[in-house]
């Protein structure tokens, strides 16, 4: 079967997303390929749909449990035989999944690389016929990338001992961390590669300066009131204190962290994929395996790690396309504390520097002048214009020109010769009478006491700015000393000069919340009843509410109203399984009652030989007791019908030989017209 009709009857869609179909084809054709494709962009596809076109099983590695289980799930809802060897399966599953693979009807195989270092792994997949292997979050291969996993080092090896075609999905991977993966994954080979761009414009992004940041989550959480969110923080216990807060302002939240027994990390897990609108506070371990489409905001109450981090993070909301919203917060006390981990890790000088200047590339992100979405795609390397969907095209921020300052901070630095962080070079610019001051002569210098215009605070926003251009970094060598970069020099020569954000230098405060709505008000109520029916079926199968339908799904329903299959196989996402177990129901919802149909004839919603299949019906109905209307009541079966409609034979032959002679005297004809007429 072609990749275009397994899209269409497996997955329920009727075109490839932007630069799927290109990847498709190359890993179907069995080249070796590395796809950096953006989070929700549709990388599982690239994939699952090549591994029902080629011939044996495709073995996915995968580095989160619950991810796997969740696309397990999935395909399974869409028809697909698919099974996944981890730590947390029952013996049921197990042994499920191993009947499959020795009757050979397994398509896909999913498992964590730390199976890998089980010694029968390798002979076991080529005994089982595997044909092909997918690496999704490739990125975990690099020790570069923020989410190194050890064993995924392994995956070459398994891919020259299987001698078979590799396909690498991610969608952080910055240059370094691609040079890596290719070297580790396909030995150096250079497989064919796909850069599909790391945008989300979906996704709405905007940060702001830490002022009563409680408040500032609360009030964000309010216009949203309702909808599934996450809210990452930068400890256990703010964890907890945050969720409570929610829930007494009448939100249904609930907190997720490391500490928590594994049990009750479970049972989070599992009402944030099945309950609509929970809201989970929770440190940057949850998520990671939440394949949950329909998150509809993320918030950070903390400064994440870096610009990757903070892309995965984000990304996990809005995965179905439909609009999402982020929310970052940040302070002095953040890039403190994320200067601190860097310095205080075991990693050598050179790594530590990197991480550094990644940080600034977060400033540069926090701190930007113009639109976010320019600033966070530059640092992948792309070059776009700006977005018009995010804070600073909303609004764009409140500058000055801070060539002097900048100056007078780079020359407070340079005389001291680059051996001071910024707190002692801050109390050089303001003239304090410190003992450090005192003891060094830094009180003699010409940039002592030049800097009184700004306060403390200012100083402090002015130097993290200048970070965020990349104008400074921490030397891990010199105990974090602030050393310039060669941007910097420029504008100590007076040769450029610098336009710095004045806005969040002061603290500003939002007025109220203004609640945000996924659909129009005429169309709100009908989306209520349609999540209602979907967490209803949920719950009978014991599963995630979006196994069922996504969010955009539903929001399609609700907004074109379909009255009949036919037009309810048109909505995206759904396939023709699908279909055929929920159009119904769902139907129902929508048209209050919904016209029962045959099950043959529900298998050809959407199709033209649903279509024909109703003409044909017609054309038998008009001739049951023949054409004078006298004769012996005859009809076909609806089984006969439908092959008829799918086959479509021309001529009285062919068609006699599917329903037969008998039938084929009384309705030959008519059927004929019917198939003739297209």
């Amino acid at each position: 079967m072609s990749a275009a009709t397994l899209l269409r009857d497996v997955f329920g869609f009727d075109a490839f997303r932007p630069g799927q179909q290109e990847i498709v084809e190359a890993v179907t054709m069995g080249e070796n390929t590395l796809a950096i494709m953006p989070t929700g962009g549709g990388k599982s596809l690239c994939f699952q749909l090549p591994a029902l076109v080629r011939d044996g099983v495709t073995v996915v590695i995968s580095p989160l449990i619950a991810l796997m289980r969740d696309q397990v799930r999935g395909l399974k809802e869409a028809g697909v035989e698919a099974g996944a060897l981890t730590s947390g399966n029952t013996e049921e599953e197990t042994a499920e999944v191993w009947e499959a693979l020795e009757r050979g009807s397994l398509r896909l195989l999913y498992m964590a690389p730390e199976r890998l270092a089980s010694g029968g792994v390798p002979q076991m997949l080529r005994r089982v016929g595997v044909s092909l292997i997918a690496v999704d979050e490739a990125h975990c291969v690099s020790q570069w990338g923020h989410d190194f996993r050890p064993d995924y080092l392994r995956i070459g090896e398994l891919r020259q001992y299987l001698d078979v075609p590799l396909a690498a999905f991610t969608a952080t991977a910055d240059a370094e961390t691609r040079d890596e993966i290719v070297r580790k994954l396909f030995d150096g080979q250079p497989p064919k590669v796909f850069l599909r761009g790391f945008d989300r414009p979906n996704i709405h992004l905007a940060f702001a300066a830490k002022d009563s940041p409680r408040a500032q989550i609360l009030n964000f959480a309010a216009a949203r009131k309702g909808q599934s969110g996450i809210v990452y923080c930068g400890t256990r216990a703010k964890t907890e204190s945050l969720a409570r807060a929610l829930g007494e302002a009448g939100h249904l939240a609930t907190h997720y962290h490391g500490g928590m027994e594994a049990e009750a990390r479970r049972v989070t897990e599992r009402r944030f994929q099945q309950e609509d609108g929970l809201i989970v506070v929770a440190t940057v371990a949850f998520g990671m395996g939440i394949d949950k489409p329909d998150i509809r905001w993320v918030a950070h109450a903390d400064l994440p790690k870096s610009i990757e981090a903070y892309y995965q993070e984000i990304g996990r909301a809005g995965r179905d396309g439909a609009p999402a919203e982020t929310l970052t917060l940040f302070g002095p006390d953040d890039i403190r504390y994320r200067r601190q981990q860097i310095d205080e890790g075991l990693a050598p000088p050179e790594r530590r520097a990197a991480d550094h200047a990644r940080l600034n590339g977060l400033l540069g992100l926090c701190e930007a002048l113009t639109c976010r979405r320019q600033t966070l795609l530059s640092y992948f390397g792309e070059d776009p214009a700006p977005c018009g969907h995010c804070d600073l095209c909303d609004k764009p921020a409140e500058v000055f020109d801070g060539t002097t300052p900048v100056r007078m901070a780079l020359s407070a630095a340079l005389r001291t010769e680059e051996w001071f962080g910024a707190g002692h070079l801050i109390d050089i610019l303001l003239g304090a009478d410190t003992e450090k001051i005192r003891q060094r002569g830094h009180d003699s210098l010409p940039t002592y006491g030049v800097g009184k215009e700004y306060d403390k605070r200012q100083w402090q926003a002015i130097f993290r700015q200048m970070m965020g251009h990349d104008l400074m970094r921490p030397d891990p060598e010199r105990h974090g000393a602030l050393r310039m970069t060669d941007k910097a020099r420029p504008i100590l020569r007076g040769e450029e000069g610098i336009t710095l954000r004045k806005d969040t230098i002061r603290a500003a405060r939002g007025t109220g919340p203004k609640v945000r709505e996924l659909v129009s008000e005429e169309h709100a109520p009908l989306l209520s009843a349609l999540k209602a029916k979907r967490r209803f079926l949920a719950e009978q199968l014991n599963a995630p509410a979006y196994i069922i339908f996504n969010d955009k799904t539903l929001i399609e329903m609700a907004e074109t109203r379909p009255e009949t299959l036919d037009q309810m196989a048109r909505i995206g996402g759904v396939g023709a399984k699908k279909l055929e177990s929920y159009g119904q129901a769902f139907l129902e919802v929508i048209t209050g009652a919904a016209e029962e149909v045959h099950p043959r004839r529900r298998k050809l919603a959407g199709r033209d030989a649903g279509d024909i299949y109703d003409r044909l019906l017609a054309a038998q109905s008009a001739l049951t007791r023949g054409e004078d209307g006298t004769g012996k009541p005859m009809s076909l079966s609806a089984s006969a019908l439908a092959k008829v409609a799918q086959l479509k034979p021309q001529d009285l032959p062919a068609l006699e030989r599917l329903i037969g002679e008998r039938h084929a005297e009384r309705f030959g004809p008519a059927l004929l017209d019917v198939l003739r007429e297209g």
